[in-house]
């Protein structure tokens, strides 16, 4: 199942404000509407969204006075903020810029730019993929390259095995439960037998080869990858 963006929507006229919603929701994304800044806050402090929609003109606070609260804020700096307003001239739009805001956007504008606008800043704002290096004795997992090696063996995996390696070897030594690896690896959101970790675990014993018995199996508690297990020697 696909993670819908959670999208704020900060509007304190209505119709637009509900022509915006229908339009995001049909196109994949998750809708909080607040109509102050008040609002905004409460919905702010309740959980973060992936994204703020932010009229400049509200009642109270201005859209342009909460985005630079929220980016002098450390857990709501780095919350992107698309600012909406009808004052399209430049030192409004450089105003917004320099407040912080990610994009501004002039009313009106059509659907179809404001879905651009969104998948524009939502793709400056993801963070760059994580190239690690693991090792754990002599075996060695790269993220980059998507590569596994015993010494100077390789060692091929499939996808599932891969993840669920690279899960246990970033938490070496501890012991997890079949609960935890199908929340871990396959995600709290499918729903799958626990039994499912026990055959891929199985499976990646197999693909490993002589360092196989480093993946343990602690009876009534679960698994763990461990740098201290005597592995077979290569032949």
């Amino acid at each position: 199942m696909k993670i819908q963006p959670r999208i704020l929507v900060v509007e304190d006229e209505a119709p637009i404000a509900e022509l915006i919603a229908v339009n995001l929701r049909h196109n994949g994304y998750q809708i909080t509407w607040a109509t102050d800044g008040a609002v905004a806050q409460r919905e702010l402090d309740a959980q973060l969204p992936d994204l703020v929609l932010l009229d400049w003109m509200l009642p109270g606070e201005s859209g342009l006075q909460l985005a630079r609260r929220w980016r002098a804020d450390a857990r709501t700096r780095q919350v992107p903020i698309i600012l909406l307003t009808a004052r399209g001239d430049e030192n409004d739009r450089v105003a917004g810029l320099d407040v912080g805001a990610d994009d501004y956007i002039t009313k009106p504008f059509s659907t179809k730019e404001l879905l651009a606008r969104i998948r524009a800043v939502l793709r400056r704002r993801a963070p760059e993929p994580e190239t690690t290096l693991l090792e754990l004795g002599r075996l060695t997992l790269d993220t980059g390259t998507y590569r596994v090696h015993f010494g100077d063996q390789p060692i091929k995996l499939g996808p599932t095995e891969f993840k669920l390696l690279h899960y246990l070897m970033r938490n070496a030594e501890r012991v997890h439960t079949r609960a935890q690896l199908l929340d871990r690896v396959w995600g709290d959101h499918v729903f799958i037998e626990e039994r499912t970790v026990d055959v891929h675990v199985k499976r990646l014993r197999e693909s490993m080869g002589p360092a196989a018995p480093m993946i343990e199996t602690v009876r009534g508690a679960g698994y763990r990858i461990t740098a201290h297990a005597p592995v077979a020697t290569a032949r």
